[in-house]
């Protein structure tokens, strides 16, 4: 389906909105390297509330052929988790490879495709991709005006403020605004922090001021304190991408909106953590990389317990599967969950503004 004016592809991707900004809060899952793949979008969307939509980690190196792995295949094999839109990723600095993953893409009934230009990592950043393409404005217009010419189903965008200095936004912002893409998501870093210091929420709202098009808001959303802090600053923001806090708290999208939650939150976060491990055993049919996957998601879950260290020490050496059991019951029997918000009431600080 062609898209013939912008307002029509936005109001797909918020279908109960009548112009550009939403008429209730949206929630996104970020997307997240050897995370938040095909198994986990599917389990967490089964037992969690509030997210809006499931975006995939990144595909690259997309031939002319589309012929791509049957376990990338298999990340696309659904437009849709338990009611929720997926949206597939793409890190590229070629506009034929984007195009062609994105008529692939169309054809397998996706409805948006979104641009990686945030990934800050060195490895591929120093190749002028993901936010390492930020300091060449005329490229990214380049690439663009390819694109949007042979591209049909809606195109959004994930970046940050820059890769080098928060300053090179400003650039860009004549160039989104001209082609009018769908979305664009900002992290309020550049790469070079990575995920280190405070999001720059200045030069977010400054860049926010010269945007013509549909702003997500990206970065260090822990908690609802948190979410309320940014969102009272920035009214105009209604659309949120959450990654590692909802990571770490996966009743955080259903709290930020208010829908009912568990009362035995500990006993749902076993549940879902039960099933995701039995999930993924059968998914990789056993393979011990099971618990690599694993051990890195609890990176990020031991953080909404009361001992996050001990929690994590507790499964971090598991090498079989019996040992990663053992830990996890040990986890479960010897600390408690107390999500995000029991964090903040222990005295964690929130975020600042400036």
């Amino acid at each position: 389906m062609k898209y013939e004016r912008y307002d029509d592809c936005h109001s797909i991707l918020n279908p109960n909105s009548k112009s550009l900004k939403p008429l209730t809060t949206s929630i996104y899952l970020a997307p997240f390297q050897g995370i938040t793949g095909v198994t986990f979008r599917k389990v967490y969307s089964s037992h969690f509330q509030g997210v809006d939509k499931l975006y995939t980690p990144f595909f690259t190196a997309i031939n002319s052929e589309l012929k791509l792995p049957a376990r990338k295949l298999n990340e696309l094999g659904h437009v849709s988790e338990n009611g929720v839109d997926v949206v597939p990723q793409i890190l590229s600095k070629d506009a034929d490879e984007i195009i062609r993953f994105a008529q692939f893409c169309e054809k397998l009934g996706f409805k948006e495709l979104n641009w990686n230009m945030g990934c800050p990592y060195p490895m591929v950043a120093n190749k002028k991709r993901g936010s390492g393409m930020l300091p060449y404005p005329e490229m990214v217009d380049e690439i663009l005006q390819k694109v949007m010419a042979e591209t049909n189903i809606c195109f959004s965008v994930k970046c940050r403020l820059g890769y080098f200095s928060p300053d090179e936004i400003y650039k860009l912002t004549p160039v989104f605004n001209h082609h009018k893409i769908s979305e664009l998501t900002i992290h309020a870093r550049i790469g070079k922090q990575l995920y280190t210091g405070e999001p720059d929420l200045e030069t977010f709202g400054k860049a926010l001021s010269l945007l013509k098009i549909p702003v997500v808001y990206n970065g260090d959303i822990f908690s609802l304190n948190d979410f309320q802090r940014v969102s009272n600053h920035f009214p105009a923001i209604n659309t949120w991408m959450i990654g590692r806090g909802l990571l770490s708290d996966p009743f955080l999208p259903a709290i930020i909106k208010g829908l009912p939650i568990e009362t035995d939150r500990q006993a749902a976060i076993r549940r879902f953590i039960d099933e995701l491990y039995s999930a993924y055993r059968m998914q990789l049919n056993d393979n011990p990389a099971v618990l690599g996957i694993l051990k890195e998601y609890w990176h990020y879950l031991a953080e909404s317990f009361n001992n996050p260290h001990k929690v994590f020490k507790k499964l971090k050496k598991a090498k079989k599967f019996d040992e990663y059991e053992t830990g996890v019951d040990a986890v479960f029997r010897e600390y408690e969950w107390v999500g995000s918000e029991g964090k903040m009431q222990s005295g964690e600080p929130a975020i600042s503004l400036f």
